[in-house]
């Protein structure tokens, strides 16, 4: 366990996986790059490398962790709310929620995707939130109304699955991108591009899929 010194009294200092994550979130930040193995950073935290190996395995392992952990404090605080809400108003509490998470942490978000030229590799980080992103999809999608042949009702839901997480992904681009003013722009293409995505699951495409298509096309090619 870490200690601080307090006087001349050294005083132990729980070691936990948040503290642990703060910690290497500010550390990337001043260093602009992450810890260059588990020693050193253990030796940062003030711990031993066997402390740090209770809980990662790996420096690599943190990164993996920290979007995952803005996914369940993103869902801590739609449960907390206790309202009542269907499948598009989950999905899109959830979106503003996320959002406004990483928001709140876009340095560190835009050095972990972009600080590496291998794009690939920034995809990795985000494995593990993409695994529980789309468990999530299958909760609050459950009583969505779905197909009645069987053989249909899975393609279905592996479509509002996939499609969910490539859609995150696609926000998470133009969220990384948007130059406006409280990111108002990227609070549009959530509203937009889920109206439109329901309106297609539903069979009746309508007006918003041209909304949100005139609406990229705006942003992307003026």
């Amino acid at each position: 366990m870490a200690t601080k010194t307090k006087g001349e009294v050294k005083v132990p200092v729980e070691v936990t996986k948040d503290k642990i994550r703060d910690t290497y979130m500010q550390y990337c930040l001043e260093n602009n790059q992450s810890p260059q193995s588990v020693y050193l950073f253990a030796k940062q935290l003030g711990i031993s490398e066997k402390e740090f190996y209770e809980h990662f395995a790996s420096v690599e392992a943190i990164e993996k962790s920290i979007f995952l952990a803005f996914h369940h404090y993103t869902i801590q605080l739609i449960r907390e709310s206790g309202e009542t809400l269907d499948f598009k108003e989950q999905l899109l509490t959830y979106y503003f929620t996320f959002f406004e998470l990483l928001t709140a942490n876009r340095s560190y978000v835009m050095l972990a995707l972009n600080g590496n030229k291998n794009k690939l590799a920034g995809l990795l980080k985000l494995k593990p939130l993409r695994d529980e992103f789309k468990s999530f999809i299958a909760e609050a999608s459950e009583g969505y109304e779905k197909v009645q042949h069987e053989k249909l009702r899975k393609v279905q839901q592996q479509a509002l699955e996939e499609g969910g997480w490539i859609q995150l992904l696609l926000t998470l681009k133009f969220w990384m991108d948007d130059d406006s003013a409280g990111f108002e722009k990227t609070d549009l293409f959530i509203e937009k591009s889920i109206r439109a995505t329901f309106d297609l699951i539903s069979y009746t495409p309508l007006e918003s899929v041209l909304d949100f298509g005139k609406f990229i096309i705006k942003e992307r090619f003026r």
